[in-house]
């Protein structure tokens, strides 16, 4: 068995998955160009990071991302890593925009406040379409920059704990 061909073979394929991860995020997401969506996603994709019925499949995945654009209509994302093992592609980041949406998780949310909000998506690729997708991101430091949900005061952060005499 030829392990340089091997890994030659999976660094291929994992330069083509960034590739394919990256067109979905720079033209379906930030530019809101739906039509990316079908050509990049499998029929069967999941979202893993959507709630309820968002969960499953191409409409699913244009309904959220038809939520973010309404919601950040002038989004900019900066890169800070991009990583691809075999069909695994993670991205790290921070979304920069004015925020537009009337509600957020169910909370009223003010409109015309600039935010940036770090997150970093997983997505898992079969056939050089994307299957499923994770995203971890900071929803609690949106809502603070907001001002939905206050944040830690200082001086509760900084104060000793009570003494248990």
């Amino acid at each position: 068995m030829n392990l340089d061909a091997i890994s030659c073979y999976s660094c291929a394929m994992s330069e083509r998955n960034k590739a394919i991860v990256l067109r979905f995020l720079d033209e379906a997401v930030v530019a809101g160009n739906a039509s990316v969506i079908d050509d990049v996603c499998h029929p069967d994709v999941v979202n893993h990071a959507a709630a309820g019925p968002n969960k499953r499949g191409i409409d699913a995945i244009k309904k959220i991302i038809g939520f973010s654009k309404a919601a950040q209509p002038d989004q900019a994302w900066t890169w800070k890593a991009v990583v691809a093992d075999g069909d695994l592609v993670v991205v790290y980041g921070v979304r920069e925009a004015t925020w537009q949406g009337q509600q957020f998780r169910g909370l009223a949310t003010p409109q015309g406040k600039r935010v940036a909000v770090k997150l970093a998506h997983m997505f898992r690729l079969v056939d050089e379409k994307i299957i499923e997708h994770w995203a971890v991101r900071d929803d609690l430091g949106l809502m603070q920059q907001l001002g939905v949900v206050a944040p830690p005061s200082v001086a509760a952060s900084t104060s000793p704990p009570p003494s248990r005499d």
